[in-house]
């Protein structure tokens, strides 16, 4: 799964697709397509679009819902939190040293 988190990363158009996400959850393909081509000007095709939501859908950073016939896109941060926990940082939190 770690390797499929990252793999989603590395794409920079993927990284777009996740900020637009955490910008406004819960778009459809139609609206991700529309804000990718308007704001950012990337000239992808729907099926282009899809294919990148589906590596990210396989990496767990979207979840699709649907409602009728729409499928709803939401970012899910879950992922990137099992990688924080996977390397803590140290804790520095320790007793604070005095200068004179």
């Amino acid at each position: 799964m770690v390797d499929d988190l990252f793999k989603a990363l590395a794409d920079s158009t993927r990284r777009i697709i996740l900020d637009e996400l955490a910008e406004k959850s819960g778009q459809t393909l139609f609206e991700i397509c529309s804000r990718l081509s308007m704001k950012h000007g990337l000239g992808i095709s729907r099926q282009g679009i899809s294919q990148h939501l589906a590596v990210l859908e396989a990496a767990g950073l979207v979840e699709t819902r649907r409602e009728g016939r729409y499928k709803f896109h939401d970012l899910s941060t879950a992922p990137l939190r099992q990688i924080a926990e996977r390397w803590p940082l140290p804790d520095t939190s320790g007793p604070e040293e005095s200068t004179p």
